[in-house]
């Protein structure tokens, strides 16, 4: 009895172009993570793990920038050297820094969210720029709350210490990020042009 496997389709390809983007994008976030260094008054370092966290969302909407981050956060937990400075394992996922890490999703989903007005993927150069900003404001403001009540819970900080150790000193570094996204995003929509 013979098969005929050339009409079956296991995946469509949208789904299979979809997958393609959010493992490219999680490797982009992880390889961010390894452009990381100490900041003395935190115990959380500078990354640029939240411009892609940002990328993320805007390129590829509120459902697969969300998921991009999931996939990110399940290649960390099983050993692949993606979180900040190359750390891995499931210990970074409850350690004094785990509420950031497991904002990524939510961030991601919530930045598409805005960009996308929660729908299907708008072209690009139809965003305005202030839309950009707010929705990457949204998402920051994610990160950082999570992010402080990580350190509150399990550095045992008073939450004034967490919020100014874990939020306020990045607040700079956050404004870099959200002005080279807009940048990267300007740029993509131009060469498209």
């Amino acid at each position: 009895m013979a098969t005929n496997t050339e009409s079956v389709d296991l995946v469509g390809d949208e789904t299979a172009t979809n997958l393609a983007r959010a493992a490219l994008f999680a490797a982009l976030v992880g390889a961010f993570a390894y452009v990381s260094f100490p900041f003395p008054v935190s115990p959380a370092p500078v990354t640029l793990q939240v411009l892609g966290v940002f990328l993320a969302g805007i390129f590829l909407g509120p459902v697969w920038g969300g998921a991009t981050l999931v996939l990110y956060l399940a290649a960390g937990a099983l050993g692949a050297p993606v979180f900040a400075g190359g750390s891995a394992g499931f210990g970074e996922l409850v350690g004094g820094t785990a509420g950031y890490l497991w904002s990524y999703p939510i961030a991601a989903a919530l930045v598409g969210a805005i960009v996308h007005r929660g729908g299907d993927l708008r072209e690009l150069d139809a965003v305005p720029v202030p839309v950009l900003v707010a929705a990457m404001a949204a998402g920051t403001t994610v990160v950082y709350a999570m992010g402080v009540v990580g350190l509150y819970l399990v550095l045992e900080l008073t939450l004034a210490e967490a919020f100014v150790q874990g939020a306020a000193v990045f607040l700079p570094a956050e404004a870099a990020k959200i002005a080279a996204a807009v940048g990267i995003v300007r740029s993509d929509a131009i060469a498209a042009a």
